[in-house]
């Protein structure tokens, strides 16, 4: 069995659509969160199913977690001892993350207790996975190292950078790392990753929810301009408004909609206000949920998502919104940055610009308003490639082979088994506490 491991649940909507398939491949799982989903990316009931069999790790009883770092020695013997080594010589980033890792590891013993109980009840642990290698990837590791359990990862953006922890030690211990992207193979190379261990795993979409459709001439309307996320620094969202305004001035007819919630939004909102921009940018202040992106991505001609790199050192791997919109025909704008480039090919599948270079935006923006035939070209382009390179089946095959394989080492009759039966295995008694 599969035991994934996430920060929260199915709080992103990349692990949501990944398990999905995981599920419809027959691939027994159960998923394991640190905390609750803090956000809705999905109104369907499978989702809400998925969400309600997820096993909560945090909070953890104080009484719980002494005795179960009190047995851990007895239980795992050398490996324990091996571990806590790690945790308290291992290489670090900082004093901060040195902390964090040995608080994960006291936690990684309480959780591996339950993880070594579960496999009494018909559970067995043939695979650790994190999606996400921070904190989550912390716990999973550890745990794995107790259980003597293979470990791997799939690491995206603030996890690689921003919230690094322990980076180098993962990757050592990891059977195998998905690469969501050229960047993040070249990346874990660079921190000593080996060739055999690397998978290129692009995040993909289901294209069958996500097909272009006829536009009518933009002859004597508005051209509207769509950008939708998490209302924070990395989407680039202020630059976005700012090239509105040059748009605007430049006697461009245009319009922007901006879709999402977040902590920016009332610093957009007085940025709107300041550049007099009330009646052509509008922000949604609201979330899109999955089900209803097609018919958001349909009420605009171009899409545009300026993503930056953040103070904090946040930044986006591969946005999937981004793909959603290319993969309903829409003639794109992004930037240079991490895995964007394997999707959009600049002049090919879309347009790129140089992350924070408000100029260079709005230049690009105004090359697709101004030419519907390259807008025409680019839409045609970007859908192809998506349904090419980016439809989630396809593109979740390395993954789903190496489950197999992993499932097959560590129970070939087990696995051979789980064909057709049902994927998600059921809630644990008292793993929702």
């Amino acid at each position: 069995m599969i035991h994934y491991i996430t920060p929260t649940g199915i709080g992103s909507a990349w692990i949501g659509n990944e398990i999905s398939i995981v599920s419809r491949h027959g691939i027994p799982f159960v998923l394991h969160s640190m905390r609750p989903s803090n956000q809705r990316f999905f109104a369907s009931e499978w989702a809400k199913e998925l969400d309600r069999s997820t096993r909560l790790i945090y909070p953890i009883p104080p009484l719980k977690l002494a005795a179960s770092v009190a047995a851990a020695p007895f239980l795992f013997g050398g490996r324990f001892f091996a571990a806590l080594a790690n945790a308290l010589f291992g290489k670090r980033e900082s004093l901060r993350n040195r902390v964090a890792g040995i608080w994960h590891f006291l936690v990684a013993c309480y959780w591996a207790r339950r993880l070594r109980e579960g496999e009494r009840r018909g559970e067995p642990v043939s695979l650790i996975h994190s999606q996400w290698i921070h904190s989550g990837g912390t716990i999973g590791m550890y745990g794995a190292w107790l259980l003597g359990a293979p470990f791997s990862f799939t690491g995206h953006a603030a996890d690689l950078f921003r919230e690094r922890c322990a980076l180098e030690d993962k990757i050592r211990r990891a059977e195998f790392i998905i690469c969501i992207s050229r960047f993040h193979w070249d990346l874990y190379k660079s921190l000593g990753a080996r060739d055999e261990q690397l998978h290129i795993t692009y995040c993909g979409i289901d294209v069958t929810h996500f097909v272009p459709r006829p536009r009518p001439p933009r002859q004597g309307r508005r051209v509207r301009i769509l950008s939708s996320g998490r209302l924070v620094e990395k989407k680039g969202f202020a630059g976005l408004i700012d090239a509105c305004r040059i748009l605007v001035d430049e006697g461009l007819d245009i319009e922007c909609v901006i879709a999402g919630d977040g902590p920016l939004e009332g610093e957009l909102r007085a940025q709107v206000k300041r550049l007099g921009l009330e009646d052509r940018v509008t922000l949604t202040g609201r979330a899109l949920v999955q089900e209803a992106i097609p018919e958001f991505m349909h009420s605009g001609d171009i899409y545009c998502l300026n993503c930056v790199w953040a103070k904090d050192n946040d930044v986006d791997g591969l946005p999937q919104m981004l793909m959603e919109a290319m993969g309903c025909g829409k003639p794109s704008v992004s930037t240079r940055l991490v895995g964007i480039p394997d999707l959009c090919i600049h002049e090919e599948t879309g347009l790129l610009v140089e992350p924070g270079n408000t100029r260079e935006l709005a230049a690009a923006l105004r090359r697709l308003v101004e030419d519907e035939a390259l807008s025409a070209r680019l839409g045609e382009a970007a859908a192809r490639w998506v349904r090419e390179k980016f439809e989630i089946n396809a593109a979740l095959q390395p993954l789903i082979r190496l489950f197999r394989e992993k499932l097959g080492e560590r129970s070939g009759a087990e696995a051979a088994g789980a064909e057709g039966a049902p994927a998600v295995a059921g809630a644990e008694s008292g793993g929702r506490a």
